[in-house]
């Protein structure tokens, strides 16, 4: 303990310069540009968050994503025509603080409560939406999109299985209820880049745990300056 103790103080006499990076090392869930940025019930983001975004080449509709996430998206949709013959579409890319408010307000005003609501509907700034990097997928052709449905479909099997190949993970899952606050979507998929998706879905395990070792591993790491296998 007190070896740990000289290696915090020896970090903290070093410059408050090299703490604040290996923090942020340590914490990409505040990073709102990187991938690993969280965001859930819990954790939203400001309302005059907009990131850069470009229109994916994919059928569909609002195919905007930012520019890193569309090209995964491209090639994740082109891969599924390939192996299945499935034509995969675009239903919801990125979203708006403004256009979620709307989309929630109009489900309350559907439902009549905001418990109700939320079962169904995240509150603006609580959206992976508006951060360009979730797409919520569907099959072209199909009446069981943005349903639990679409997880038996070849599409949405496809989906489950591969996604993580191209940078996406399966953010909803059912077993993740309790970590997530979010119901089943087999839908919703988030772009978190190929090694981070790869790690995930090893693990088998929501991003929220997932950021919360990648933590814990890189504070060891700040502090005794050794890596964790």
């Amino acid at each position: 303990m007190a070896n740990v103790l000289g290696k915090l103080l020896s970090l903290a006499a070093a410059g408050t310069m090299m703490i604040s990076n290996s923090l942020l090392m340590a914490a990409p869930q505040n990073d709102v540009n990187g991938l690993l940025f969280l965001q859930n019930r819990q954790w939203r983001v400001s309302k005059y968050y907009e990131p850069e975004t470009i229109k994916a080449d994919v059928p569909g509709q609002l195919q905007d994503m930012r520019a890193d996430a569309a090209a995964a998206l491209e090639e994740m949709f082109a891969a599924c025509k390939a192996e299945t013959g499935v034509t995969l579409k675009a239903v919801s890319g990125y979203r708006s603080y403004q256009r979620q408010s709307t989309i929630y307000q109009n489900k309350l005003d559907r439902v009549g409560t905001r418990e109700k609501a939320d079962q169904y509907v995240a509150r603006p700034g609580a959206s992976e939406h508006q951060l360009g990097l979730a797409m919520d997928v569907g099959q072209k052709s199909d009446d069981v999109n943005l349903t639990s449905s679409f997880g038996r479909t070849k599409g949405g099997k496809w989906v489950a299985e591969h996604c993580w190949e191209y940078g996406f993970i399966l953010r909803y899952q059912e077993d993740w209820v309790d970590v997530t606050g979010y119901e089943y979507e087999p839908w919703h998929v988030r772009y978190v880049g190929k090694e981070n998706a790869r790690l995930i879905q090893e693990a088998d395990m929501p991003l929220e745990t997932y950021l919360l070792l990648m933590r814990e591993d890189t504070l060891l790491w700040i502090l005794t300056g050794e890596e964790q296998e």
